[in-house]
């Protein structure tokens, strides 16, 4: 068992210290906030079934007069998740506890409420990136990508889109008075990494959030606009080092072929999170002496955390996968 002791936290010793702890760089956890929450009730299975039934063909014969057409059947499909358990700890012996200015307990529950929220949204984002709805950058597959996000590969996403029927996420931002502001489009959601932010801020079209109409109507994370999309940044974008064609002006994680980004563009419905109600994250503490034989001298206590969730593309064809490469000097 990994205890944490004085040795990995010892008791300050200089002059002055500070009891502020630096605070950590946290990243913004999107990938749960654009699909359907579906939580399971306890003692009801690990399984959920989502179904869909088919559209029906248009009927463009015309009846005959007097005789019953033939009809038509409805058809469906099922689409099943399957919820998995998460978690860890950490252990903390009773001296470190005992000596150490900083609230050692406190900052474990909270550097474990991160780890918990960054491991629930890296487990949903590879769940997403892993669809089938995919358009590159350039070329026909990820070994030949070596360009950056541009306005015709937005569009292509776009038009994909619409040609499903595919609904907007978000409404429309209507027009203000304000002077240099401009209305934005029912849009989709793309999720896109600083690299490609860096790029699209130089696509003609793309508008950062300082132009939008209305500034109160500003999701957490939103940096600007492409026609019918609105883009969220997070540092957790999927990216693939080094899968890409020659590098080229491209970044690249060893300098020799391009890394590949994986921009997420996502309509409403497109998947489903399924969390088991009231188990989808929990804080679990025991203090000193908890531990009953095992811990006969109330050496050591824990902080952890545990998490039961799943997730699941509910329709392929309403969201869209990007991969691209990002420009290295801007």
């Amino acid at each position: 068992m990994a205890t944490t002791t004085t040795t990995q936290i010892p008791p300050a010793t200089q002059a002055y210290y500070d009891k502020q702890l630096l605070a950590r760089a946290i990243p913004y956890l999107l990938y749960a906030l654009f699909g359907q929450q579906r939580p399971i009730k306890t003692r009801n299975g690990d399984q959920i079934k989502f179904r869909k039934y088919s559209a029906l063909a248009v009927a463009t014969t015309p009846l005959t007069e007097g005789v019953t057409p033939a009809g038509s059947q409805l058809s469906k499909t099922d689409i099943t998740a399957t919820l998995a358990q998460y978690g860890d700890f950490v252990t903390l012996s009773d001296v470190v506890q005992w000596v150490n200015q900083d609230p050692v307990l406190n900052e474990a529950a909270k550097i474990l409420g991160e780890q918990a929220a960054e491991t629930i949204d890296e487990i949903l984002r590879d769940i997403l990136v892993a669809g089938t709805n995919v358009v590159y950058s350039n070329g026909a597959a990820r070994n030949a990508v070596n360009t950056p996000l541009s306005a015709g590969v937005l569009k292509t996403a776009i038009r994909a889109l619409n040609r499903q029927n595919a609904k907007m996420v978000r409404e429309q931002l209507n027009a203000s008075t304000g002077i240099g502001t401009t209305p934005i489009r029912p849009a989709y959601i793309g999720i896109v990494g600083p690299d490609g932010q860096a790029d699209l801020e130089g696509i003609t079209g793309y508008k950062s959030v300082e132009e939008y109409a209305q500034q109160g109507n500003i999701m957490e994370g939103e940096i600007g606009a492409f026609k019918n999309i609105r883009f969220v940044m997070t540092t957790k974008q999927k990216v693939w080092a080094d899968a890409g064609a020659a590098k080229g002006t491209m970044i690249s994680t060893t300098g020799t072929l391009a890394d590949v980004y994986g921009t997420l563009i996502i309509a409403k419905d497109a998947y489903g999170v399924v969390p088991l109600a009231g188990h989808n994250l929990e804080n679990i503490m025991k203090p000193l002496g908890s531990s009953g034989a095992a811990d006969p001298l109330n050496q050591r206590g824990t902080s952890g955390w545990k998490a039961m969730f799943t997730a699941k593309i509910l329709q392929e064809l309403w969201m869209v996968r990007i991969e691209h490469a990002a420009t290295d000097a801007l």
